[in-house]
């Protein structure tokens, strides 16, 4: 059995504190961007040092979700949609302020709402004394399947986890078929403007011949 020590607790402690300090450099440092690309780039990172966050609360099914839907899906669509739009930001046509006031107010909401749940880990937290045994002896025993942690995505929340999957599907359903259409929408711009640019070099070409059969029938007339 491992022993946890003092030294390991403020070990575990500093390594939050400096993967929360991370997520704030990187939240600021997307909202100050204007380059969409930089933007996504840093959302993808953000994605990852927050899997490294639930790493550290053993939370490895909510760190893998994050990972891969987070930092590997959401970060391919956005690039995928940056491909149809451009890197750049339009300029913002509204005061940041009322934002950042609503911003500010709902994070002072949840942390005021964190005052009264149990501390990390409390042995006498109502999730460790209720429900945890419960999903400990019935693992075994009722369902047969070892693994704990399969037994809850797969038996005890499978309704939660069917419901997670569905959403996922038609999120990544909705956004391929909106890539798709602005795919098909640029192709018809750049096959129009191809078709304005052929027109305007026959104009072009017919301006300059009938401006060179004027010239010459001047000089004919001379």
């Amino acid at each position: 059995m491992i022993e946890i020590g003092p030294w390991s607790i403020i070990a575990v402690d500093l390594l939050n504190a400096a993967l929360l300090l991370m997520l704030i450099a990187i939240g600021v440092a997307i909202v100050r961007t204007r380059n969409l690309l930089t933007a996504v780039l840093l959302q993808g990172i953000y994605s990852l040092v927050i899997a490294a966050l639930w790493t550290v609360l053993d939370a490895m099914d909510v760190a893998f979700t994050e990972a891969a839907v987070g930092a590997g899906i959401s970060t391919v669509l956005f690039l995928a949609a940056i491909t149809l739009t451009g890197h750049k930001e339009s300029s913002r046509g509204h005061n940041p302020v009322l934002p950042l006031i609503a911003v500010v107010a709902t994070g002072a909401a949840l942390v005021y709402a964190t005052a009264d749940m149990p501390a990390f880990g409390d042995p006498q937290a109502p999730a460790q004394t209720h429900v945890v045994p419960d999903y400990i002896i019935g693992s075994e025993q009722v369902h047969h399947i070892p693994n704990i942690v399969t037994n809850v995505l797969a038996s005890y929340r499978g309704y939660d986890t069917m419901g997670e999957t569905v959403v996922v599907f038609t999120a990544a359903l909705a956004v391929t078929m909106i890539l798709g259409g602005g795919a098909a929408t640029l192709g018809r711009r750049r096959r129009h403007a191809r078709e304005d640019d052929v027109d305007d070099t026959h104009d072009a070409v017919r301006a300059d011949d009938g401006s060179g059969d004027g010239d010459t029938a001047k000089r004919g007339d001379a």
